[in-house]
């Protein structure tokens, strides 16, 4: 399985595949992490990769101490499958 990596220059998050890059893009808004972008190659729809590489982007946004901020249908999609991402939803102690 490939790593997906942040790549903070450029405000995303990639993962290679054998047919590209797929990519989950960001933007910085006070302390959350609004996603605004999903693309995976063409060739690789349908397999999993886009949520792979969402789910490593959730993950790393929690463990920098940012909020998710969803605002892409992707990845609206993936937390409304995966609720334990919606900080909308969390209660803080």
């Amino acid at each position: 399985m490939a790593t997906v990596r942040h790549n903070e220059a450029q405000h995303r998050y990639e993962l290679e595949t054998e047919h590209g890059l797929a990519i989950a893009v960001y933007h910085q808004q006070g302390d959350g992490l609004v996603f605004t972008h999903t693309e995976v190659p063409p060739a690789d729809e349908g397999k999993g990769i886009g949520a792979q590489l969402v789910r490593a982007a959730l993950d790393d946004t929690r463990k920098r101490g940012f909020k998710i901020v969803p605002a892409c249908s992707f990845v609206v999609a993936f937390m409304g499958r995966h609720p334990e991402y919606d900080d909308s939803r969390r209660q803080t102690a």
